[in-house]
């Protein structure tokens, strides 16, 4: 008003109803909010975790005497709210027993098994066995694999071995994309996908990723990429050809095998659907 007129400060204050006490007043609360504000983010970028109620907390530890109200409109308003983790929604699957398949190459299972280098970047395995035979059929070694990735190792699999008549496996993102599915389709193979949290229903690959890890994870320090490669695939042929296996009358995988092409042996049959 004053700056478009030649009106004066006391009658502008008159004609809006306020007096010049109150049109000169500073409120302190800006600059305390401000500080405080500060605080409050600070806290919360050096916990990303903490929502306003831990953060009240630290201030009073500090010695910041503050009402968690007011905490909570500053924390609101510096956009801190912490983002809640979307918990992954399994695939809604019938349960299966799990049952000793009636011959080679009927019944693939396969997961993932992690572990690191010396560096400590990421190792991420992929196994593949046979459930009858008990054939590990390959340990794929990366530092990541994708679904795309999966399909492209169990064609090379299929390339010596032939196609199964289906694969076991868990929830994971890798295994419930569309490559998988897609390859699943074109070879005409079931996909047979365990209940979400459910382990033991893929039992025969979870007692050889134990065996695995003890075995041979466990028991070395692996240097790089190439060195681990070098490790686990001299462990793989070991397993297949000179490792007694319980469940197969202390035959080595492939004495079993041989020996049931010739009809001459029958390994236990498991069902534990409870």
């Amino acid at each position: 008003m004053q700056c478009e007129t030649s009106i004066s400060q006391r009658r502008a204050c008159s004609l809006v109803g306020i007096s010049r006490a109150a049109f000169h007043y500073q409120s302190s609360r800006q600059s305390v909010d401000a500080g405080l504000s500060e605080r409050i983010q600070t806290l919360a970028n050096e916990r990303r975790r903490f929502g306003y109620r831990r953060v009240h907390q630290l201030l009073r530890r500090e010695g910041v005497t503050v009402n968690h109200k007011k905490v909570y409109r500053l924390y609101r308003e510096a956009n801190l709210a912490v983002p809640k983790r979307k918990r992954r929604k399994g695939i809604a699957i019938e349960r299966q027993p799990l049952v000793q398949p009636e011959g080679p190459n009927r019944t693939w299972s396969m997961d993932f098994v992690m572990d690191a280098m010396a560096c400590g970047r990421r190792l991420k395995c992929l196994t593949v066995v046979d459930d009858y035979t008990k054939e590990c059929l390959d340990i794929a070694v990366a530092r990541g694999i994708s679904g795309d990735e999966v399909t492209r190792i169990l064609e090379a699999v299929a390339a010596f071995r032939g196609y199964p008549e289906a694969v076991r496996t868990d929830q994971g993102p890798e295994f419930t994309g569309k490559a998988l599915d897609q390859w699943a389709s074109d070879n005409h193979i079931e996909l047979k996908l365990i209940q979400a949290g459910k382990p033991t229903q893929n039992g025969f690959i979870e007692s050889f990723n134990g065996r695995f890890r003890d075995e041979c994870l466990n028991e070395h320090w692996f240097r790089d990429l190439s060195h681990a490669r070098d490790i686990i695939s001299d462990w793989r042929r070991d397993y297949n050809e000179q490792r007694p296996h319980s469940s197969l009358g202390y035959q080595t995988p492939l004495e079993f095998a041989a020996q049931h092409r010739t009809g001459q042996s029958k390994p236990k049959t498991w069902d534990i659907t409870k």
